[in-house]
């Protein structure tokens, strides 16, 4: 886990990274929005160099281990930000424990159920990483070495069959969905499915960036996140 101090009466930010990946790809958003607030990126259990567990982790343990570690700080009513398969651990922490969780917002969110199949997701992520920087494409590859391709493939199932979707009915923290306009694996109809559901859901679209847009148009992400945080801005429909 990484911290980044912030003004101790703005709130409190944390992070959440998607499958294989760590805090590291989240530096660049918590670097924009440690000014405003402080920042926890949490790296879970098997990723980010952390032990690798036993056995699978669900998407619900996910959540608890968020939660405890939420608690061990001793935060709450926090703006939760998850990544790809951090929108799921982020969407299922919300769900559990909603005195935790003031905000929540999916970044890139999976999976669409209508692309939950290993061949789509392969195929979306290579053409991803085709247009991604080399900076984002060298903290992808070196986490996922450091994930391993047991715990990659171990986490991959979990992903694929956890339904964002129906578990963000059972969430009250009003949701903010954010991805690059140009993100092959969080598409817009899948996006706007889910900022409809969300409570006083929006959903902001950032034209040019792609699945990793909360590294390559940091402060753009930010000034979304903190604009639904503070509701001093119109968010686009």
């Amino acid at each position: 886990m990484q911290t980044a101090p912030g003004p101790p009466d703005g709130p409190v930010f944390v992070l959440v990274h998607g499958i294989g990946m760590s805090h590291r790809y989240l530096a660049r958003l918590s670097g924009e929005l440690a000014p405003s607030g402080t920042v926890h990126s949490i790296d879970l259990p098997g990723f980010g160099g952390t032990a690798t567990p036993s056995e699978r982790m669900s998407i619900a343990d996910a959540g608890r281990a968020l939660a405890g570690t939420l608690d061990a700080l001793g935060i709450s009513d926090v703006v939760l930000v998850g990544h790809s398969m951090g929108a799921q651990f982020a969407t299922e922490l919300a769900a559990q424990r909603p005195d935790l969780v003031a905000h929540l917002v999916l970044v890139g969110p999976a999976t669409d159920p209508r692309r939950a199949r290993y061949v789509v997701q392969a195929v979306d992520l290579t053409r991803d990483a085709l247009k991604e920087p080399l900076s984002g494409n060298a903290i992808t590859f070196t986490d996922y070495l450091r994930c391993g391709p047991r715990w990659y493939l171990a986490e991959l199932a979990p992903m694929l069959a956890f339904r964002t979707d129906q578990r963000l009915r059972d969430v009250v923290a009003p949701t903010l969905v954010i991805r690059g306009g140009d993100d092959p694996i969080a598409r817009h109809d899948w996006c706007a499915e889910l900022a409809d559901i969300g409570v006083d859901g929006s959903l902001v679209t950032i034209p040019g960036h792609r699945h990793l847009v909360q590294h390559t148009a940091a402060a753009q992400t930010s000034d979304a996140v903190l604009a639904f945080a503070r509701r001093d801005v119109v968010l686009e429909p």
